[in-house]
């Protein structure tokens, strides 16, 4: 169904066309303007691909500066100040219907600017969050250090040297009030989360009052599918019951440790396969374990989805890891953790979440894969509802024809 050829749609994300909000944003634009409603993208760092048109906030030098100003006074999203001026100036030249968020951190934007304009614009205001920073004083995400803080009120942050991170000041009470204040009371906005898990952290935070719809990250599933290869044969994993793990970057709450525990808990009929480490940390990993390093090829992580005969994601906090997916559409079945929207994607025809930190289950769930293997088709099943065009299609269904209309 088309509607009115005059529908305006402006995007603002800290990229344009890489990484998993990147993509997002672009496949977002493409289903748009096949609906016949002109888009514009605004980012903040990197470079967007050709065929968009697209609108890169302030400067590398803009970008470094926040970021330095941020390490000192952790005030993440309080500088940019010019740069975000002139991007309101182009929103108001671009006149769009609706001002689509995403990530609007990642040293580029000042939030205070920005919103100040959304309040009084008369424009319509989808905000998709990918993670918690919208409602905390300063972290992306909690879960693996358990705090709650964000709902009572920050400060005396531990997480202070993680992303974004601050070296000297702890400014997490006063970013919390004004982000609650900026946040707060912005005319019909409307939010999105990928997950079911971030939608329930939502509703217990300052950000409850606004609509919640809850749409899933797809992926491609033309990349993503059952890939014969002789990586197997390579490696010499012919005899062995191949674990699978993933990660860019690799870090304890993305389950480093926990790898290294597992791999002194299996037998040797187990062999563990690690994609994405640094140098440094393959250094440091158990011999018995096989590191490999970052590989930005789709098609070389589809070999090795298809390759494994269990995915084993250990992360211990994350929104809605789309790893999980991807090695599912490779028909390949996943063990997880019961952390943030991890398992949200499974279910028991194709996966096994377990409790977070508990070896005991998770050789517990392999021994159950390897004594009575998961048919592949039903995990290619369950991920055939996970894929992009049909995500970007709820996204229209959804969000933008109840608020165009």
């Amino acid at each position: 169904m088309k509607i009115k050829d005059s529908i305006r749609v402006f995007f603002i994300n800290v990229t344009c066309g890489y990484g998993s909000t990147g993509r997002i944003v672009t496949g977002l634009y493409e289903m748009l303007e096949d609906q016949d409603i002109t888009c514009m993208a605004a980012y903040g760092r990197g470079v967007a691909p050709e065929g968009y048109d697209t609108y890169r906030i302030g400067t590398e030098m803009d970008v470094n500066i926040h970021g330095v100003l941020s390490r000192i006074t952790d005030r993440q999203g309080f500088y940019s100040t010019r740069a975000t001026h002139e991007l309101v100036s182009v929103i108001k030249r671009f006149d769009p219907d609706v001002i689509h968020l995403h990530n609007i951190h990642g040293y580029y934007l000042n939030v205070e600017v920005l919103f100040d304009y959304l309040k009084t614009s008369g424009k319509k205001v989808i905000w998709t969050l990918h993670d918690c920073w919208s409602f905390t004083g300063h972290c992306t995400h909690f879960e693996f250090i358990g705090c709650n803080k964000w709902q009572t009120g920050c400060g005396s942050c531990e997480q202070l040297r993680e992303y974004p991170k601050s070296i000297l000041a702890d400014a997490t009470k006063r970013n919390l009030e004004q982000k609650k204040r900026l946040f707060s009371n912005v005319p019909g906005m409307q939010l999105v989360t990928p997950s079911e898990w971030l939608a329930g952290k939502v509703s217990q935070s300052f950000m409850s009052a606004y609509p919640i719809t809850v749409i899933p990250t797809g992926i491609d599933l033309y990349t993503f599918q059952p890939t014969p290869s002789k990586l197997r044969e390579k490696y010499g994993l012919e005899d062995k019951f191949v674990i699978l793990g993933a990660a860019n970057p690799w870090r304890d709450r993305k389950g480093l440790e926990d790898f290294k525990k597992l791999s002194r808990v299996i037998s040797d009929r187990y062999k563990i396969v690690m994609v994405g480490l640094k140098s440094r940390q393959a250094a440091q990993l158990p011999p018995e374990i096989i590191a490999l390093g970052r590989t930005d090829s789709t098609q070389e992580m589809a070999k090795w989805y298809t390759a494994a005969d269990a995915y084993v994601n250990l992360t211990l906090e994350d929104t809605f890891p789309t790893t999980n997916i991807e090695a599912l559409a490779c028909g390949t079945p996943v063990i997880t953790y019961r952390s943030g929207g991890s398992p949200e994607s499974l279910t028991p025809e194709c996966g096994i979440a377990v409790p977070r930190s508990n070896m005991e289950a998770v050789v517990a769930a392999l021994d159950t894969l390897r004594a009575d293997p998961v048919d592949p088709q039903a995990c290619v099943d369950r991920a055939s509802l996970y894929g992009g065009n049909e995500r970007f299609n709820e996204y229209f269904e959804k969000v933008y024809e109840k608020i165009l209309y």
